[in-house]
């Protein structure tokens, strides 16, 4: 090829070329070949392809192999451009066809448009049998290799019509349809061709039965093709062994001429598994073996997954019966008692089996995936379909359309899941077709990712994964929406009066009690209620009473949901289920909890025999920090031998305990002081006994560990922890420690921070160590000394203002003790502190209220909004440093109990003081119980009118005056932040 470089190297790339030096003197090089074509305007197509470079490569390796061919495609813009986009759109086809050029003539203009049954004809003519596959025998050596070829030649046609269409989700569908097709003819020679691979082939009756997306005629570039097998003898006088035996050698035949790789490349992996029984039953089955298995054995998921049969190959009228025989099982099967959560299970282990690497660039199985949705829409016919024949489509999108036009999803949300599975099935086609390989993965590679994006029209791949993630979003939010609207006819098998009802009236009743998804809550008591063991009977007698109690708490479909959970766990234990029948309070709290509390139902669902607690008033308070650091120590004796393992036992104690207090706070046992301390108690602890395994693990290897304090900081340092608080703190060692104790101690407090913060089952604690001295950019731990000669040195007023809320924490008491003795002249100045510090604390909670909010604080915010935690905090805080120089009663850690020392000293009126009390009582119950409903932590005012009426709920609040909650918030912030203007800002 030419070396030449005439074409201006800037002109290319920003076309949109890399490696523009190479590019140009390929550009040069084919254009050599047309001196009177196009001229350069063969170029704007080659910038225009998904990967430019890729293509210009192609095209000049084949312009040097086949000059002629490339002067026929660049004298029809048309076919040009198809090739360009297949060239630089799929690595693999470009390859191929530097290889084989001639097969570039599918996409002439003349031939690209063929489709549908013509395309088993073109297969057959690379065969040199272009009649059709039916009933053909073929024992040629080199027919597989040909069948290789001419599937390739036909994945070349319909890419070049897929990537050259300038929208390609709008015929996303047509494309898996037409792949589908392509499967349909190349599984019908590679039967032809086992045949004649297989002695005696025609004594039996096989029939290919496709499932999956094949079914439904929704292929991908690179899917594995579910099959399943029906045999039946030819004649006769062959008996039905004789025949499953040949058949079976028939169909693993055929599975391997489609698997199989040679030089000539190989199709599609075949798989079976979705067969009765998987991969452990026969491979083949007679359709009375079907039969029999289906009506006797098969699970709900196996049902499912037949939705989508269809005859593929083979013999058509066994594979027809067996579809027909199938079909109405199938539509039974949404009248199941467990089918809810049988297929919400299956999901969430499908969710759970994604590698953690992958699981956040997973387009088809990861949550908000296409899975999501193809899960959804099949639920829905399922359930419905029953009775509604029209719902009754294997192709998702089809049956998305006939959902929405017969109101079972609305227009809106029909539309934009349609457009969401279009959007993630073109993604994972350009994927699978870039390099031929089947992979569901977004790409990780910078380069790759702006390609994929260019070839959705996005400009970059950055842009491409912000859009990817908002429509995973929403798939996530559209699915949890329909995932529990079906309305199933679980009931029938209740006993209650108030359930015996037919579906209709039950809904109604059910939605009279508050329940906003009726026909989920069906389902639920279906299962509850189902079998005919004792168990069953007890759970059927409890039920009517069940619904009244979840029907007085915030959130009956939840606690319905979580209720159901715990009874899959526990229903077999004996004590659980007599509890709930003979201790009715016990029934009663179980429901007021789980109705209220998506948290607390997380907990449950960790370790489900924490419900014991609920049999007894004592075990609903916090336990003392005595009582904790006792089962701690027991828990780290228990599993001295190994540290994962006590270090996991701590974890667990520590959720028990959260749920302890979680459950004490929705029943009204805990106020919100006793939530506080016990969390912070509850924190100590558990850092305490990490510290302990972390030590003796150090000491076990013969290294000496110093002593170390754990300071108490922030929420922590004050006993004022909620459910999402950090446990901030800082570190001291003796002053004898030296550089290689403090090394020591770093490396313990490391492991006991990556220990207790780590994910996994149970919820983390994170030790946040920012507010040490020198914050983040400050050594993790001194010694006392050091931290003296900090404070009395270097120390700026905030570091200052930290230090009223520390306390002792974990570890060494005397040590923490003695440091805060030492500091005691910078927590409490006897001098107060000066003009120039008040206006420097001022202008940094200013500033901090700026990045972290912007100019515009809303009082949504609960702890930065105005009249807010933060704004009552730093009012009270502001008030000791002023004064516990000089006011003892001023020097204690707890905002409340200062508040409470500043009023009786006279320094702050009643009236103001209630004013911030009340502001940040209720804004930290707000926190606490939005956690409680939310499962997850937030400093906003919930926005969700459901979310928000739970809060209420747990508040004290009637039902249906959540808006009397948000007035009574803006009130309270209201009025804190006007004492807070006079007494912070100085009436700014």
């Amino acid at each position: 090829m030419s070396d030449r470089t005439s074409t201006p190297v800037g002109d290319l790339a920003r076309r949109g070329f890399t490696d523009v030096v190479r590019a140009a003197g390929l550009v040069d090089f084919v254009q050599e070949y047309h001196p009177s074509g196009p001229g350069r305007d063969w170029l704007a197509l080659v910038a225009d392809a998904a990967d430019p470079d890729l293509a210009l490569q192609g095209l000049a390796t084949i312009h040097e192999s086949a000059p002629a061919l490339m002067a026929e495609v660049f004298a029809s813009r048309g076919w040009l451009g198809r090739v360009v986009a297949v060239l630089g759109g799929s690595r693999a086809l470009n390859e191929y066809a530097r290889v084989h050029p001639d097969d570039l003539r599918v996409l002439s203009d003349e031939q690209i448009d063929g489709q549908g049954r013509d395309v088993a004809h073109r297969v057959g003519a690379v065969l040199g049998v272009p009649d059709g596959p039916d009933g053909l025998v073929l024992d040629d050596p080199e027919a597989a290799d040909l069948l290789r070829r001419a599937n390739r030649r036909e994945l070349l046609r319909i890419a070049a019509r897929d990537l050259s269409h300038p929208q390609p989700a709008s015929v996303v569908d047509r494309v898996a349809g037409e792949l589908t097709e392509l499967a349909d003819a190349v599984m019908g020679y590679a039967l032809a061709i086992a045949r004649g691979q297989v002695p005696g082939a025609a004594t039996a009756r096989l029939a290919i039965v496709a499932l999956g997306k094949c079914g439904a005629r929704e292929l991908n570039y690179l899917s594995d093709v579910d099959v399943l097998y029906v045999a039946e003898p030819a004649s006769p006088d062959v008996t039905v062994e004789a025949a499953l035996h040949v058949a079976e050698k028939v169909a693993a035949a055929s599975a391997r001429v489609c698997s199989a790789h040679t030089t000539a490349g190989t199709i599609w992996q075949v798989d079976a598994a979705l067969r009765p029984d998987g991969k452990h039953g026969p491979l083949v089955r007679t359709l009375a073996s079907h039969r029999s298995y289906y009506e006797k054995w098969a699970k709900n998921w196996e049902f499912q997954a037949m939705l989508k049969a269809r005859p593929m190959a083979g013999d058509q009228e066994l594979g027809q019966a067996f579809c027909d025989m199938v079909s109405p099982l199938v539509w039974q099967v949404g009248g199941q008692p467990n089918f809810m959560s049988d297929t919400q299970a299956m999901r969430q282990r499908v969710v759970s089996l994604i590698p953690a690497k992958e699981r956040d660039r997973e387009i088809k199985l990861g949550a908000g995936g296409l899975r999501d949705v193809e899960f959804s829409v099949q639920l829905l016919q399922l359930v419905h379909g029953r009775v509604d024949e029209r719902l009754r489509i294997p192709t998702t999108l089809p049956a998305l359309d006939a959902l929405v036009a017969h109101g079972y999803i609305g227009r809106a949300d029909g539309a934009r899941l349609g457009e969401a599975y279009r959007f993630e099935r073109v993604l994972e086609h350009r994927e699978q077709l870039f390099r031929l390989r089947r992979t569901h993965l977004m790409p990780d590679d910078p380069g790759d990712l702006d390609r994929l994006a260019r070839q959705v029209g996005q400009d970059s791949g950055s842009e491409l994964w912000d859009a990817w993630r908002r429509v995973t979003r929403e798939v996530q939010r559209l699915q949890q929406r329909v995932f529990y609207s079906p309305l199933l006819e679980a009931v029938s098998r209740l006993t209650s009066d108030e359930l015996r009802m037919s579906p209709d009236a039950a809904a109604d009743r059910l939605r009279a009690l508050g329940f906003s998804d009726p026909g989920a809550a069906l389902r639920h008591i279906g299962a509850l209620g189902s079998g005919l063991s004792r168990t069953a009977e007890i759970q059927r007698q409890l039920m009517p009473a069940m619904l009244q109690w979840l029907s007085e708490g915030p959130n009956p479909d939840l606690g319905l949901l979580s209720f159901r959970r715990l009874s899959d766990e526990m229903g077999s234990t004996t004590w659980y289920i007599r509890a709930l029948r003979d201790e009715g309070w016990m029934a009663e709290r179980l429901a007021r909890i789980l109705s209220a509390s998506r948290y607390i139902g997380d907990l449950l669902r960790r370790d489900p025999s924490v419900v014991q607690m609920l049999g007894r008033d004592d075990e609903l308070v916090p336990r003392t920090r005595a009582d904790l650091a006792e089962s701690m120590a027991n828990v780290v004796e228990r599993h001295e031998d190994d540290p994962g393992r006590a270090v996991t036992a701590i974890r667990e104690l520590r959720r028990r305990e959260l749920f302890r207090l979680a459950a004490g706070d929705v029943l009204g046992t805990i106020d919100l002081d006793s939530l506080g301390r016990g969390l912070s108690d509850l924190a100590g602890a558990t850092i305490d006994a990490a510290l302990a395994v972390a030590r003796g693990t150090e000491e076990a290897a013969g290294v000496h560990v110093p002593g170390i304090g754990v300071v108490a900081m922030g929420r922590w340092g004050g006993a004022e922890m909620s459910y999402a608080s950090d446990a901030d703190a800082m570190f001291v060692v003796p002053d004898d420690a030296g550089p290689e104790g403090i090394q020591v101690a770093e490396r313990v407090l490391a492991r006991v921070r990556d220990t207790l913060g780590a994910a996994g089952p149970e919820p983390p604690l994170w030790i946040d160590a920012d507010l040490r001295p020198e914050g983040r950019s400050g050594p993790l731990v001194r010694t006392l000394g050091s931290h003296v000669a900090y404070y009395r040195s270097w120390s700026d007023t905030w570091e200052s203002q930290a230090l009223l809320r520390a306390s002792f924490g974990a570890g060494d008491e005397e040590l923490v003790t003695g440091l805060l003795d030492r500091l005691a002249f910078r927590r409490y100045p006897p001098g107060g502190v000066s003009a120039a510090q008040v206006a420097e604390i001022r202008r940094l909670k200013g500033r901090m209220e700026h990045e972290r909010m912007g100019p515009e604080r809303t009082r949504r915010n609960l702890k930065l909004g105005r009249g807010g935690l933060s704004d009552v905090e730093w009012t009270v805080q502001l008030l000791q440093l002023r004064m516990a120089g000089t006011v003892p009663a001023l020097r204690c850690t707890g905002t409340m109990v200062a508040l409470a020392a500043a009023q009786d000293e006279g320094l702050i009126g009643a009236d103001d003081a209630d004013a911030l009390r009340c502001a940040w009582r209720l804004a930290s119950q707000l926190r606490n119980k939005t956690m409680l409903v939310r499962g997850r932590a937030s400093d906003q005012l919930p926005s969700d009118t459901r979310e928000t009426a739970s809060v209420a709920m747990l508040l004290g609040y009637e039902p249906a005056h959540a808006s009397s909650l948000q007035d009574d918030w803006a009130k309270a912030a209201r009025h804190a932040g006007q004492v807070v203007d006079r007494l912070f800002w100085g009436s700014r």
